[in-house]
């Protein structure tokens, strides 16, 4: 199943202001927004969050948990794609045709699932480059970093979630939709790429209790971890709650940076995140902070040597 990932997440939320406001700070860009009807908010290459008020009557019912993901749109390449995807979950469910091409079903927890042809628009903008001595990457006098410099979301990177039937949510994505399990941790649950992403995972699974079923956090991609660096502090600065982070885990690679939001889920920042194929031999870990993480920082306010704020004395 040539499968890219998610193009939109959709929420019914509780605050719809508290969200444009959260998520314009994380600096996606909004669409329509208004405090009645909610909005769209697109990452630069257009992937992104639909946000409409908790009772909208256009969302999908919500599970019986209440959780605020309403429906998960996942890009695929092209048409034929598109008729596979049809033609698979068609054996054994009810998948719709819907008048823009789109397709609509359930997964087998009972998420809300639409398939489309992606309309992410692929990005013309380097990566992060970095100075190691006698291999630089930067030309000279490119600076690595200026306090004013951009640190906007690049495309949705994954979707974590909680999941009561661990197998039957693998069994979906690995067996039905051709995803690949990359890394799996002990006790939680595997990470899993679809066909047409190298990406390290774009969905990883949680193993809990019924009542605890949906989202965890949702998590986009910036173009390093001087990015990522740059949009947590300005989120800090901004008021907003450090939930994890920064720091850089081990299973994929990736920068992150967690925060509390009013979604009723954790949004994150996430950088350089490892890539595979076929190739990969999956690993296994216990889960807990030495398989998450391979270090952790604390965001503190500026200081400069020599007695600035919060600095040594001398």
């Amino acid at each position: 199943m040539q499968i890219i990932g998610p193009d939109l997440l959709v929420f019914g939320v509780d605050d719809v202001p508290a969200c444009h406001e959260f998520l314009s700070a994380y600096g996606l860009d909004c669409a329509d927004y208004t405090p009645e009807k909610g909005g769209t908010y697109l990452a630069l290459d257009g992937t992104g969050l639909v946000i409409r008020p908790r009772n909208d009557p256009s969302l999908p019912l919500a599970l019986k948990t209440g959780t605020t993901l309403r429906l998960q749109v996942l890009g695929v390449v092209d048409a034929a794609a598109l008729d596979a995807v049809e033609a698979e979950l068609s054996r054994d469910r009810q998948v719709l045709r819907l008048a823009d091409g789109s397709l609509r079903t359930q997964d087998d927890q009972g998420f809300e699932l639409a398939f489309r042809v992606t309309t992410r628009k692929p990005l013309d903008m380097p990566g992060e480059k970095v100075n190691a001595p006698y291999a630089p990457a930067r030309p000279a006098n490119a600076l690595g970093v200026t306090q004013d410099m951009p640190a906007k979301p690049r495309t949705l990177s994954h979707v974590v979630l909680f999941v009561p039937d661990i197998d039957g949510a693998v069994g979906f994505y690995r067996d039905r939709l051709g995803f690949r399990i990359t890394d799996t941790l002990t006790g939680a649950g595997p990470f899993l790429r679809p066909q047409a992403n190298p990406d390290h995972h774009t969905h990883f699974f949680i193993r809990t209790p019924p009542y605890m079923q949906g989202i965890e956090h949702l998590a986009f991609h910036l173009g390093g971890p001087t990015e990522l660096m740059l949009a947590g502090s300005r989120m800090m600065e901004q008021g907003y709650e450090s939930f994890w982070g920064p720091g850089r885990h081990k299973f994929g690679s990736n920068w992150f940076w967690y925060f509390k939001s009013p979604l009723a889920c954790n949004v994150e920042f996430d950088a350089d995140m490892d890539t595979h194929d076929d190739d990969w031999a999956p690993r296994e870990a216990p889960m807990g902070p030495e398989a998450s993480q391979a270090f952790l920082m604390q965001w503190r306010a500026k200081w400069a040597p020599g007695g600035g704020p919060g600095g040594p004395k001398g």
